[in-house]
């Protein structure tokens, strides 16, 4: 399975919203984007479903594919279309769950976590922090694009980078090898995440995809 197009990963985080999270995941794929994953771990497993299930229709509307960071029994009961794993997660135990249409990826941190990752199981891994972030401070050193490039080598799976990416380094991190970028702080925070969706497509130099109204 492909990487969803274009590959621009919206992670949430309710907490650092600054408009409700289905404004701005509505107006995140009104600006392009393609696929967002829920990521909201705090909450009872109840209270992830039930936020999973407004946002459903929402990324249906732009054709995006939504996911959910975390376990990923509760993406079956949400009907998502897929689970993003912890780097301790079982992605076989996964797949078998939810089947061979789901999309499936796992975090990593170096080349060594990135070597078994098996293409059959696993269709991407995220990869970070990139650069240092104000999302996930402490969670360094940032790998950089030396970094980034290690662990692109040793995966057979797209690696798709997070951690303090914004415009200004796309070009940089792309030129690494990676596969795609995920970004959740700065269209979280942002009044416009529209906006800060074009701008990082526009990085990426990819074909648009064409807005929607929000």
């Amino acid at each position: 399975m492909r990487l969803p197009t274009p590959p621009l990963l919206l992670v949430t985080d309710r907490a650092q919203a600054r408009l409700p999270l289905e404004d701005v995941v509505a107006r995140a794929c009104a600006g392009g984007c393609r696929w967002v994953s829920l990521r909201e771990k705090d909450l009872p497993a109840d209270e992830q479903i039930a936020l999973a299930r407004k946002l459903a229709p929402i990324a249906q509307r732009y054709g995006a594919r939504l996911t959910l960071h975390g376990d990923a029994a509760l993406a079956l009961a949400a009907g998502l279309d897929g689970v993003h794993l912890a780097a301790d997660g079982d992605a076989a135990a996964a797949r078998r769950l939810l089947g061979p249409r789901a999309l499936i990826g796992k975090s990593i941190h170096n080349a060594a976590e990135a070597a078994p990752l098996d293409p059959r199981v696993v269709h991407y891994a995220i990869a970070g922090p990139a650069f240092l972030t104000a999302s996930k401070p402490g969670y360094g050193p940032a790998l950089g694009p030396d970094g980034l490039a290690a662990i692109g080598r040793a995966a057979r799976v797209p690696v798709v980078a997070i951690g303090g990416i914004e415009p200004e380094n796309v070009a940089d991190v792309m030129k690494a090898g990676v596969g795609g970028i995920a970004v959740m702080g700065s269209v979280m925070r942002s009044a416009e995440p529209d906006k800060t969706i074009k701008d990082l497509l526009e990085a990426l130099a990819l074909p648009k995809v064409k807005p929607l109204p929000a």
